[in-house]
């Protein structure tokens, strides 16, 4: 797995496996978010796949698909909600982590600086300079 951390409480990676969510729960995992959306590249395993190891493994299981591109306000919500509900450390995946590092920064965009957001995911190697800055 090739974990990056965002914040003490939230990592994003790209695609993991299902036999990954064991070693999520004892690295003090407690919610995967999946921001993929299923069959968006052959031979990804299935939202359900993924639900069920993560349930197996004891950690709570968000599907908030996204296609990439097209990350909305409603989107942007949602997983700033997800995180919110966590109960501990949170991991969100998609196919390479972008789509949730940039769900993370538009989720928090408000309230901490807009250039520090950008720092922190450029720091774990996502370059977000492209996305506009958020109007307040």
């Amino acid at each position: 797995m090739d974990l990056k951390r965002l914040t003490p409480s939230l990592a994003v990676a790209p695609q993991v496996a299902p036999a990954d969510m064991a070693a999520l729960a004892a690295a003090g995992f407690t919610t995967v978010i999946c921001n993929r959306p299923d069959g968006e590249q052959p031979g990804q395993p299935d939202h359900h796949t993924m639900a069920a190891a993560a349930q197996a493994a004891g950690l709570r299981f968000v599907f908030q698909p996204v296609v990439s591109g097209q990350i909305g306000p409603a989107q942007v919500q949602a997983f700033g909600e997800a995180l919110a509900q966590a109960t501990g450390p949170v991991l969100a995946y998609c196919r390479s982590g972008t789509r949730c590092t940039t769900l993370w920064a538009l989720s928090q965009a408000g309230q901490r600086p807009w250039d520090e957001l950008l720092a922190t995911a450029a720091a774990a190697g996502y370059d977000l300079s492209r996305l506009p800055r958020p109007t307040p």
